[in-house]
């Protein structure tokens, strides 16, 4: 993986920032996150798969707050970009971008399990 890119999908000198320096801290929550994250994107499929722009928008938005700890830029923009078909309530062209948020995730998971 790139530099460039692998600083879109984790920085790891500000996700270190973000809990004053605490590596173990930091395995913690991304331990934390590694085991929540997938069912969030199981509730965005089957939310946007209803019709349920409000849940999809709810659900992208904490996603995204959750990632930005990691300095996950494109998790982020993804997540973000999800939130606003949500609040949009433009679902019909979001599996796309789902498809996409889910690689995003993917590969934050990677370098999260390396920590």
């Amino acid at each position: 993986m790139s530099a460039q890119l692998a600083g879109t999908v984790f920085d790891r000198e500000s996700a270190l920032q973000n809990v004053d320096g605490d590596a173990g801290l930091l395995k913690e929550i991304a331990n934390l996150f590694l085991g929540e994250y997938p069912k969030d994107l199981r509730t965005l499929r089957d939310a946007a798969a209803r019709g349920d722009a409000e849940l999809v928008e709810r659900t992208a938005h904490g996603l995204k707050g959750s990632v930005s700890n990691f300095g996950a830029r494109l998790a982020v923009e993804t997540a973000k970009e999800v939130e606003t078909l949500g609040r949009e309530r433009r679902l019909s062209g979001i599996a796309p971008v789902l498809d996409h948020l889910e690689q995003a995730l993917a590969a934050l998971r990677h370098e999260l399990e390396g920590l």
